[in-house]
């Protein structure tokens, strides 16, 4: 009985509050449902002002048809109720028109704009029940016509709310198909009759509009969410988070309208991506999305800005204690770890915050400065909360300065190549280099790799830079004996580009060198994340005849599939296996099954990091073919290279000669 009366309850309520589902309309969730509310609530507001003034006109004439009757004063007074009624409610409707509309309404609104079509229904369903019988036959004509026409505007001003339709003509309707059609008359009996037939049809126009009228409010709706969503995490995406930074900075008044601004970021992703491939990489991002919307409360806004990026909007919040007490909910989410198909994943965030408009009251300034604070908890370490501070803006200019002068590096011939040499641990000789970029500022004296890379890969500038890179490269083995090689570093941003081969085969035909001396060095970890990014340009490569190093074999997550897919000429063992094999058992059997691997499917094998003469004996003993070392040679400048080849050539090969 409870479970039966809760259900017609719901109804009753769903269909007081305008939902169309209770016709059997659409079904929409709650938030549409409440934007529809919200539109159809425009258009009665709208509307109002004509429906007033018609219903202070109409109760007008009626006074004047019915002056000679004997209800003359019952009339006028109820006319003077009409038109008093009519005039209070055009001034408030105007003031509320001119005032800003919500854009939610709530069922408890549209319930009493239910109540008002009621009651305004009902003051014109008394008027046949009181006036009909005593008028006078033009008396009576009027009544009919006015009743008929308040049926029609009644059911044109609330178009698209049914039950609103329903509750303002219901009591006219009633009135005119009593108390006129038991007139006697049979002339009005037929309009009575008529009326009735009038009035369904007039409602199942008013359903057929109002379904129409929602059905394209949620498509548009529907629209307008998917431009605005992230495909991925359902959160709101960019564009949506700009305009509601926009709306917030707009309501910036002094001592109002403070808000925080928190940048988010995931710690390591990218292993994330290297470990477990991208779509895995992608359902981590689905769980923490899903786990900052649980966190969200009122008036706070999470998005994805892209990538593993995160922002949130939070309005109200104006002191460093708040922000700091709503960043410290969201490190919370990362608690628990998360699982991917049955694996058990750890994730961390860093977290920048600015506070507008302390920080900046423009869009602009104040993303500045929040992701000048998240650069700044990057640096400190996983899951580091910033706040901006003054010396970020220094740190931001300076980091936008670099990028300035990086662009007029390769111009203004700032980057140059030093090389470090491959040594034959069974022959002793120098077999080729592996080349190495360097960046020498003007001002800043010579900025390593690890410094600028990242760099030219957020500006683009990667590709004309590699492409450098590949000709200078080039130029040089043109220069030098013809059974040396020099090894080229590519990225995965590299090979993703279909020019990077155009560059290859046109300096290899420009300089009159074998494809087979040049060679190009490949990261596993980025082998496994992006292979089928990079499979066709690498395959154009390998059918060139360009040789293919597997390089940091080893490290991170092997992926023995590739070593099959891919004919590599080379597996370069990590520096910390070398370093560490004389010392660690597990590292000394991983450098050996290395080894054994590389002989078994026909490839060299190159032990990187060898620094000591020990180290050196115990790779030869067991079988490696090249070493790569301070002890060898450390990077060195191409006069320097090319004095090493000499000396080779007239056959001083030992090792204490070697890069001194």
């Amino acid at each position: 009985m409870d479970i039966a009366g809760n259900k017609y309850s719901e109804y009753f309520s769903m269909l007081f509050a305008g939902d169309l589902r209770a016709f059997g309309g659409p079904s929409p969730d709650n938030d549409t449902a409440s934007l529809i509310r919200s539109e159809q609530i425009k258009i009665v507001r709208r509307s109002a002002p004509g429906m007033l003034i018609a219903n202070a006109c109409n109760a007008v004439v009626l006074a004047m048809a019915l002056w000679t009757g004997p209800d003359r004063w019952l009339v006028v007074s109820w006319a003077s109720v009409v038109v008093s009624a009519a005039v209070f409610l055009g001034i408030k409707a105007h003031a509320s028109w001119r005032s800003t509309q919500p854009q939610f309404v709530s069922r408890r609104a549209m319930h009493g704009l239910v109540r008002n079509a009621s009651i305004l229904g009902s003051i014109w369903g008394i008027v046949p029940v009181v006036f009909f019988a005593d008028a006078s036959n033009g008396g009576q004509l009027v009544i009919t016509c006015l009743c008929a026409g308040m049926l029609a505007g009644g059911a044109f001003a609330f178009a698209t709310i049914p039950i609103a339709a329903i509750a303002f003509t219901f009591p006219i309707l009633l009135g005119v198909a009593i108390f006129i059609g038991q007139n006697g008359d049979f002339v009005y009996s037929l309009v009575a009759i008529l009326t009735v037939v009038y009035a369904f049809v007039l409602l199942r126009i008013v359903l057929a509009h109002s379904f129409e009228f929602a059905e394209r409010l949620i498509a548009q709706l529907q629209a307008e969410r998917a431009v605005r969503e992230d495909t991925l995490t359902r959160l709101p995406n960019r564009l949506a988070f700009n305009e509601r930074l926009d709306e917030c900075l707009k309501g910036l008044l002094p001592g109002h309208g403070q808000f925080v601004l928190v940048l988010l970021d995931l710690d390591h992703f990218k292993e994330v991506n290297d470990q477990f491939g991208h779509p895995a990489g992608d359902e981590l991002l689905v769980q923490i999305a899903a786990r900052l919307r649980r966190s969200a409360r009122a008036m706070e806004m999470m998005a994805r800005l892209g990538g593993d990026e995160f922002a949130i909007i939070a309005e109200g919040a104006a002191e460093p204690e708040q922000a700091f007490e709503l960043a410290g909910r969201l490190q919370s989410i990362f608690a628990e770890p998360f699982w991917v198909d049955d694996k058990r994943i750890k994730a961390a965030a860093s977290i920048g915050i600015a506070l507008a408009p302390r920080d900046g009251s423009t869009a602009t300034h104040l993303l500045k400065r929040a992701d000048a604070a998240l650069y700044r908890a990057k640096r400190f370490g996983p899951g580091s909360i910033c706040f901006h501070e003054a010396s970020d803006d220094i740190a931001a200019r300076e980091h936008q300065a670099l990028k300035r002068d990086l662009e007029l590096a390769i111009e203004n011939d700032q980057l140059f190549l030093v090389y470090q040499p491959f040594y034959d641990l069974r022959l002793d000789r120098v077999t080729g280099f592996e080349a190495l970029l360097r960046w020498r500022h003007p001002t800043r004296g010579v900025i390593p790799p690890l410094d600028f890379i990242p760099l030219a890969e957020e500006t683009g500038l990667i590709h004309s830079i590699g492409n450098w890179v590949i000709r200078r490269a080039c130029e040089t083995l043109a220069e030098w004996p013809s059974d040396l090689r020099i090894a080229v570093n590519l990225s995965a941003i590299q090979l993703q580009n279909a020019g990077v081969l155009n560059t290859v085969v046109s300096a290899l035909a420009d300089n009159g060198v074998h494809a087979g001396r040049l060679e190009v060095e490949l990261t596993e970890s980025m082998l496994i994340s992006n292979y089928e990014d990079v499979s066709g340009i690498l395959n154009s490569m390998l059918a060139l005849g360009v040789t293919v190093a597997l390089d940091d074999f080893g490290t991170g997550y092997s992926s023995l599939t590739h070593l099959r897919k891919i004919p590599f000429d080379r597996i370069k063992i990590d520096r910390s296996f070398t370093n560490e094999m004389l010392k660690d058992d597990g590292c000394a059997a991983i450098v050996k099954s290395i080894i054994r691997l590389a002989a078994d499917l026909n490839m060299n094998v190159v032990a990187e990091g060898i620094e000591t003469q020990e180290q050196l004996n115990y790779l030869r003993d067991n079988g490696c073919a090249e070493g790569q070392g301070y002890l060898i040679g450390k990077p060195m400048l191409p006069a320097q290279a090319l004095a090493l080849i000499a000396r080779q050539l007239r056959g001083l090969n030992q090792l204490s000669a070697l890069g001194r």
